[in-house]
């Protein structure tokens, strides 16, 4: 069992700042997969917001982020890492992290963002 604990958000203006954590545990060897950060927004489905291979040699992005949000990891912490800057109002929403491909572990309870004047 695998268990994943968002942290971070928070409520912060427009053009602000935040950095998003998320630990996992559990019985995994954590530096073997990809992980990616989700957000969801009311009314709205899950995305893909930003991808990170199991070395961290290799990013992707949503479009909607790419050159505001970075991720990053620290297997030796089993954290991954969500940067975000410039932030919009539309970033708004509740932030996961999960792996990139293959069956989701359970999904912890996130972390919400809300960006507002």
């Amino acid at each position: 069992q695998v268990q994943l604990v968002e942290s971070g958000g928070d409520l912060v203006q427009p053009g602000g700042s935040l950095r998003l954590s998320c630990a996992a545990s559990g019985r995994i060897v954590f530096s073997t997969f990809a992980i990616a950060w989700y957000r969801q927004a009311p009314g709205k489905q899950r995305e893909l917001v930003a991808s990170i291979t199991s070395g961290g040699s290799t990013t992707n992005y949503a479009d909607s982020v790419k050159g505001r949000f970075a991720i990053s990891r620290d297997n030796s912490k089993n954290t991954v890492y969500l940067q975000m800057n410039s932030l919009k109002p539309e970033d708004t929403a509740v932030y996961y992290c999960n792996r990139a491909y293959g069956t989701f572990w359970n999904w912890g309870q996130g972390t919400q963002v809300t960006v507002s004047s």
